[in-house]
């Protein structure tokens, strides 16, 4: 039996909105409805691209169409929270681009909105979908690495600096919706500091910490000032422990048979020993994390399901960040995610 594709409109295509729309014109089961944009060169280049989609510069004209089932958000950061309320309030399945707002009482709002309209709420935390971070999720979901300690991420490079938006919100939304999933709580309490080298008020590197309710921690370290370009987040367990590497093609997920071992019989540090074992390198799928995100996104559209990373985990990425600022403006200040307002 046949079934017909979820059509999709996709609003905000100058950065990272093409390569979500050339994902949901060559998924089976979606249909590329429409490309909206407001910049009339990139209309023209869109309408080259794509030419079976409508190209429109209105997205009253995206929303009024009964036909479209689902709005994909690729606009920028700013615009999320509004634009992406009202594709809900128009009845549309929503995706939004990460972070899905700039402050947690926003984004708190746009849950909402999605659970009064009955529409889900999806959130762009593409590596989620990575099938490196997903082994990483099974190996702990399984007990490989024993209790979790600490999980800590680099993402550095030399530029992009952005004048308008510090290292923080540019690279952060990343690895602490990485660090969310694979810690399966939600955070509890951040700090963070930074320094503004390049530009006043604009931090160039942050350093953030975020402890969960099990006393797991978390940390990261984001900079556009490094010589290196570095994507790794590792995870420090009691049996093992695991390295994602983003940079490297053919060991994207590395375990280490090591670990401290403290005697039960716990007395003076000189009884704690260090075990070293194989070094294990997992197969890894070969598969694009950007159409795995998208087919996941028209999977829950069609079937009314809950995503992955659904509006909740959009807001608990936003909760930290949010936090993480606060603490940036108070040299360092614990903030607790908890005293943050959600509408």
């Amino acid at each position: 039996m046949s079934v017909d594709p979820v059509r999709i409109g996709v609003v905000g295509l100058n950065y990272w909105g093409p390569n979500l729309a050339r994902n949901v014109d060559r998924l089976p089961g979606a249909e590329l409805a429409y490309c909206c944009d407001l910049d009339d060169k990139i209309r023209a280049r869109m309408s080259a691209q794509f030419p079976d989609a409508t190209v429109t510069a209105d997205l009253d004209q995206v929303l009024a169409d009964p036909t479209v089932e689902a709005v994909i958000v690729a606009t920028s950061v700013p615009t999320h929270y509004a634009l992406g309320k009202r594709v809900l309030q128009a009845g549309k399945h929503a995706f939004i681009e990460k972070p899905m707002a700039l402050r947690a009482a926003d984004a708190g709002d746009l849950v909402r909105v999605a659970e009064v309209h009955g529409r889900q709420l999806m959130v762009g935390h593409l590596l989620e979908y990575h099938p490196a971070v997903r082994k990483v999720k099974e190996l702990l979901d399984a007990g490989e690495l024993g209790r979790i300690f600490y999980v800590y991420s680099n993402r550095l490079n030399l530029g992009k600096v952005r004048p308008d938006e510090n290292a923080l919100w540019s690279l952060g939304p990343h690895d602490i919706s990485v660090i969310n999933f694979l810690t399966g709580e939600e955070p509890e309490e951040v700090s963070a500091r930074g320094e503004c080298y390049l530009q006043p008020g604009v931090e160039d590197v942050v350093f953030g910490y975020i402890r969960y309710p099990s006393g797991m921690i978390g940390h990261l370290h984001v900079s556009w000032l490094d010589p290196h370009k570095t994507r790794t987040i590792t995870v420090v367990g009691s049996d093992k422990m695991a390295v994602f590497d983003d940079m490297d093609a053919d060991r994207k997920v590395t375990v280490y048979d090591k670990a401290a071992v403290v005697p039960d019989y716990q007395s003076y540090g000189e009884y704690v020993t260090l075990r070293f074992g194989d070094i294990h390198i997992p197969r890894i799928a070969n598969d694009e994390p950007l159409r795995l995100e998208v087919e996941h996104f028209v999977e829950c559209v069609r079937d009314n399901r809950r995503p992955l990373s659904d509006g909740r985990d959009g807001l608990n990425v936003v909760r930290v960040l949010e936090a993480m600022e606060l603490s940036l403006r108070d040299a360092g200040r614990p903030v607790k995610t908890a005293d943050l307002a959600v509408g």
